[in-house]
Formats: C-alpha cells, sequence, structure tokens
C-alpha cells in the first residue's frame, strides 16, 4: 500500500501528461481488479466500499456532535441539567472519531489482497509476456529501461488503486456531505464558498500540473537514462576493466544524473509555485467561512457551536484538499506509468504458434533445411536459400567466416524467428506448424557464450530439468567431466558462481552448460561455437565430453576452428549465406576449395603459434625464460 503524503510536494511524479483520465488503461486494468472466478475478491471489493462508507458518515458526525456539546456547555443553559448531556456528546464524539479510524483501517485491510491481486497478475502476465516476445524485441530494448518500466508500471498499478478507491472518492463523498448539511442546516453561503474553494483549487492544480509536464518527462527520461547506462556498465564490469574506462563510465552516468539534477530542480521551483498557490486558496476559503459565521453569530442567526461544527468541517477538509494535488499527480505518473507498461503487454510476439498447433514429436530427430531464406531485415538477406538435411543419429557440421550465417541457422531452427521463405522440419514437421515449446523441448544446446544464473552450480545444472533430483545433477556433472572441479570447492554443488557465471572459468562455464545439455537429454544436439572462446589445452577437453553427449543424438554444429569437426559426417560450408561446399572432411581437403583454404590457414596460424611459444622458452633466443624456468620448477 503506498504511503499517504503528508504534503502536496511529497510523492513528486514525472512524465505526467494532460488529458486524464487514461480511459484505455483504466478499461485494461479493470478485469484484473474484478476478476473472473474470483467472487472472494469482489466480495472484498465491495464490503471495502462498504466500510468507505461508514466511515465518512463517522467523519461527518464527529464536528455535529462536538459543536453540540459546545452548545449544550451554553452559559445560558442551566449547566446542572446539560452536563449530563455534554458528557455523552463528548463520549459520542470520541467513539465517532475511533470507528472513523478504524473502519478506515478495516477498508484498507480487507481490499489489500484484491488490490495486490492485481498488481502481481498484471506484474505476472507482463513477465511472461516479455518472454514470450521476439529475440528481435530484446536486442533492440535496454534492459536497464525495460525493468524500469515495470517496476515504475507495477507500481502505478498499486497507487492507482488506493488512492483512486480510498482518497479520490472519500473525498468527494465528503465534500458531498459537508456542502449538503452547510447547505441545509446552516447558510447556502457556507457551501457556495466551499464548492468554490475546491474548483478554484482543482483548476490552480490541473493548470499548474499541466504547465509541468514538460520538466518531468525530461526528469524521467534522464532518470531511465541514467538507470540504463549503470545496468548496461555493470553488466560489462569485465569489458570495463579490459579497457581502463571505469572514469569514461562513471562519466558517461554523471552526464545523465547532471540532466536529471536540472530537471528535477526545475521540478522542485514549480513544485513550491504550485504549493503556495494552493495554500492561499486554501486560506482564502477558510477565512471567507469564518468571517460569514462571525457576522450570523453577531447577528444571533448562529450558535458558538455552529461556529465550531464549520471550523470542523473545513479542517477536516483541509487535509484531503491539500492532498488533492498529490493526489491528482499521483494518478496521472501512474496512469502513465501503466500505459508505458500496457504498451509493452500489447507489444504482438513476432513468433507464433498458429491457432491449435499440436506439439513436435520425434521419432529420430532428422533436421531438414529446404531453400530457407531469412533476413533480418529487408534489405539485408542473411540466408538465400540454403538446403541441407541433418540424418537421424547423425552429426552435420556448419562451418564458414564472421558473418556467413552460421549462428542464424540455430535461431531458426530454435524458432526465434520465423523465416521469409522454404521450410525447417524435424522428422518431416514443419516446426511452424508445431508449438514452440515443443521445438526447443527437442533441443539442447551448448552456445559460444554460456552465461549462468547469479545462484549456485546445482541450480544452474538443473536448469536443464528444472524437477530432476540432486542424484541426476550429479551424474550430469559427472558425464560433462566437470564433478571433480566441483568437489574441490568449499560449499561443493552450493557454490554460487557470481552474476553471469564471473567466478567461473570459461571451460568451467561450457562444462556446466554441457551438464545442464546432459540432464536435459533432448533427441537433438547444436553446439553453436562451443570452444571457439577456449584455450587448446581446454578445447581438447571440452570436446571429447561434447563427443561423448552427441553419441546417438542428432547433432548439428556450428564450428569455427575446423579441429572440432573432422569426424562430423558432413560438414557444410557457408559463405554470404549459401553452401558454397559440403563433404567429409578428407573429401574437402582433397578438393582444394575454401574448406582446404580454411584448414591451411588454421593449420598455419597454429603452426607458428607452436614455434612462437617454442622459442619464448628457448634460452639462446630468450635469456629470461632460462631465469624463468628455475623459479617455476622451484614453485612447482
Amino acid at each position: 500500500m503506498p504511503p499517504t503524503p503528508s504534503t502536496a510536494e511529497e510523492s513528486e511524479a514525472s512524465d505526467i501528461r494532460p488529458g486524464a483520465p487514461y480511459w484505455a488503461t483504466l478499461h485494461s486494468l479493470l478485469p484484473y481488479l474484478w476478476p473472473d472466478g474470483r467472487p472472494d475478491l469482489k466480495r472484498r471489493i465491495i464490503v471495502a466500499m462498504v466500510a468507505l462508507v461508514v466511515a465518512k458518515v463517522f467523519t461527518i458526525a464527529f464536528p455535529l456532535l462536538y459543536g453540540a456539546a459546545i452548545d449544550a456547555l451554553d452559559p445560558k443553559n442551566h449547566l446542572e441539567q446539560t452536563i449530563g448531556v455534554a458528557v455523552g456528546l463528548i463520549l459520542a464524539y470520541g467513539v465517532s472519531r475511533v470507528m472513523m479510524q478504524a473502519f478506515a483501517q478495516l477498508r484498507d485491510a480487507i481490499a489489500a489482497k484484491a488490490v495486490y491481486n492485481a498488481v502481481r497478475s498484471v506484474a505476472g502476465k507482463t513477465f511472461r509476456h516479455i518472454h514470450a516476445l521476439s529475440l528481435r524485441f530484446h536486442l533492440e530494448r535496454k534492459t536497464g529501461g525495460l525493468t524500469r518500466v515495470i517496476e515504475r508500471g507495477t507500481k502505478g498499478i498499486d497507487i492507482l488503486l488506493f488512492y483512486a478507491l480510498f482518497s479520490i472518492v472519500p473525498t468527494i463523498l465528503e465534500l458531498a456531505l459537508v456542502s449538503g448539511i452547510l447547505l441545509f442546516r446552516y447558510h447556502w453561503g457556507f457551501a457556495a464558498i466551499t464548492v468554490i474553494t475546491v474548483v478554484l483549487y482543482g483548476w490552480f492544480t490541473i493548470r499548474l500540473t499541466a504547465w509541468r509536464t514538460a520538466i518531468r518527462r525530461q526528469m524521467n527520461d534522464s532518470d531511465t537514462e541514467a538507470n540504463t547506462k549503470a545496468v548496461d556498465s555493470l553488466l560489462n564490469y569485465e569489458t570495463v576493466k579490459y579497457f581502463n574506462n571505469e572514469e569514461h563510465e562513471a562519466k558517461r552516468f554523471d552526464k545523465a544524473m547532471v540532466r536529471f539534477a536540472d530537471a528535477s530542480e526545475k521540478a522542485q521551483m514549480s513544485l513550491s509555485l504550485l504549493n503556495t498557490g494552493q495554500a492561499v486558496i486554501i486560506t482564502a476559503g477558510l477565512v471567507a467561512v469564518m468571517v460569514l459565521a462571525a457576522n450570523m453569530i453577531a447577528a444571533g442567526a448562529m450558535t458558538i457551536g455552529g461556529l465550531v461544527v464549520v471550523n470542523g468541517f473545513l479542517i477536516q477538509l483541509y487535509v484531503p484538499l491539500n492532498l488533492l494535488g498529490t493526489v491528482y499527480r499521483e494518478i496521472n505518473q501512474a496512469l502513465v506509468d501503466m500505459e508505458k507498461m500496457f504498451d509493452v503487454l500489447n507489444v504482438p510476439a513476432e513468433v507464433k504458434d498458429k491457432p491449435g498447433a499440436p506439439d513436435l514429436k520425434v521419432t529420430g530427430g532428422e533436421i531438414r533445411f529446404e531453400n530457407v531464406v531469412f533476413a533480418y531485415e529487408p534489405l539485408r538477406t542473411i540466408l538465400q536459400g540454403i538446403s541441407f538435411t541433418v540424418p537421424a543419429g547423425k552429426t552435420v557440421a556448419v562451418v564458414g567466416p564472421s558473418g556467413a550465417g552460421k549462428s542464424t541457422i540455430s535461431r531458426i531452427l530454435y524458432r526465434f524467428y520465423d523465416i521469409a521463405s522454404g521450410r525447417v522440419t524435424i522428422d518431416g514437421q514443419d516446426i511452424r506448424d508445431v508449438t514452440q515449446n515443443s521445438v526447443r523441448a527437442a533441443i539442447g544446446i551448448v552456445p559460444q557464450d554460456t552465461v549462468l544464473f547469479n545462484d549456485t552450480i546445482r541450480y544452474n545444472i538443473r536448469y536443464g530439468r528444472i524437477d530432476a533430483s540432486d542424484e541426476e545433477i550429479e551424474e550430469a556433472a559427472r558425464l560433462a567431466q566437470i564433478e571433480p572441479f566441483i568437489r574441490e570447492l568449499p560449499d561443493g554443488f552450493s557454490s554460487m558462481v557470481g552474476e553471469r557465471g564471473l567466478k567461473l572459468s570459461g571451460g568451467e562455464k561450457q562444462r556446466v552448460a554441457i551438464a545442464r545439455t546432459i540432464l536435459k537429454n533432448p533427441p537433438i544436439l547444436m553446439l553453436d561455437e562451443a570452444t571457439s572462446a577456449l584455450d587448446t589445452h581446454t578445447e581438447r577437453e571440452i570436446q571429447a565430453a561434447l563427443q561423448s553427449v552427441s553419441r546417438g543424438r542428432t547433432t548439428l554444429v556450428i564450428a569455427h576452428r575446423l579441429s572440432t569437426v573432422v569426424d562430423a559426417d558432413e560438414i557444410l560450408v557457408l559463405d554470404h549465406g549459401r553452401i558454397v561446399e559440403r563433404g567429409r572432411h578428407a573429401e574437402l581437403l582433397v578438393r582444394g576449395g575454401a574448406y582446404a583454404a580454411m584448414w591451411n590457414r588454421q593449420r598455419e596460424a597454429a603452426a607458428a603459434r607452436e614455434k612462437l611459444k617454442q622459442a619464448e622458452a628457448d634460452p639462446q633466443v630468450n635469456p629470461d625464460a632460462a631465469r624463468v624456468q628455475p623459479a617455476a620448477a622451484a614453485g612447482e
């Protein structure tokens, strides 16, 4: 539940646009507040509204009781006859205050479950929807800005529901009751002054709020920009360190914060003007009512108790009126934030299942690309009519230079994107005709860059199959050849891997990825540059583990290092989105084409590295090596 501001300057909002209410946004929210199939939550809302009305009745009652008690104690009356009445009225006054507070708290307590259920439902639906959106959406959006939109949107729902239901509605009800009592019991002038004050106050607040719109939008944008830069920098902590760019990152962040500070200063100055104007209007109304009451008392048309009643009403109205500007701004801001979140919720998924699509049925795991054409952008075709088959239980490798379209094949097979033309089938079933979940459930991947969750090693391996037992996790680690390393850690499988797995080496992260895939136990395996970022020694160890995992599975290998695919049943050479060669390793070398040229270049580069390594270790070539070797030996 949002805290209730004590003054108009608190809970300052940003990015408010005039023209509230936002009916489309409110209409989108209503089904969550009044959910089908949840009569218990509907009853809570009804009971809360009844408690709201009762609380306001008691709120109106205690100034009347207090004024009556004052009149009962008038010296003109016989004190000994009226003291009992006065005491009774004072006691009733105290009971009214307690009941008013009790019913207000009861209202909040009863409604809390319904309100927070709406917040949870919208947030959960948005989170699921974001995961359902295409990879293109996530590549184009900045994570920091997206999380801030969701954070503000869920907070906006909370604010809107409580302020609208338990601040705006009660205030309107109280104003109506007070105006009616002043009109019919005392004098029409009191009601007129009260209504004019409220209307003038509302007009002034709305005009000033509209004027301040641009300032708050600028403040909001600067805040989002600063948050995005901070998140982006921290996610790339290692890269920042590699290039000694800590100061550069700090300056980028500070630049955004300077804009935020400037906008905040302007917002505070305009807020001061708003608060001052509101205080003038409220005070003028209060003075006018009190002057009228004084004249009526002097004329004998009103008692001292009546003056107390009128004064009590105005003092009670002062608080909600003082909060009216804040509530207006908060509700406007909540609507804007919710609108942005609903905008994300309304982004259509680029890749959708067909209505009634069945699950994929894997019998052998044969993969077939048939004249596949694909482009990320209309003017840049990545795959230009490629066709190939990965027979069930066989291994096919795709090699080629960077930018040839190798990794695009894996994204298409996982159905992160839909192709422009052609077909991709698994066991004869077009992957566009079956559910995405069933396609992804049939494929296990070991990617080039394994990003782990900031949790334990056990959790990261279990991610391959959430319901796996600890024994199955440990067996998968053993098959991935990482169990000895885990056992050496102080906390074993409960060791934290750090954000994005930064506490583990590249080889260790790859083994965790292999263990995760083993645990998933898919019929189809995809190795996407799985060893390209590793040193030669670690690559051999990982390659041995991968060969063990791929045995008996349909395997598609995306590779840069040709040494990792020499045993493939077929090798496809991709260049500029076309397959320029295909065959087994030995056949391709004999042909002397693109594959042979790549092989020779990599062999020459490897030989040059080995020669340099030997030269560095030769004392005659590198005198420093003679001094380093004994020290190293002693260290061993």
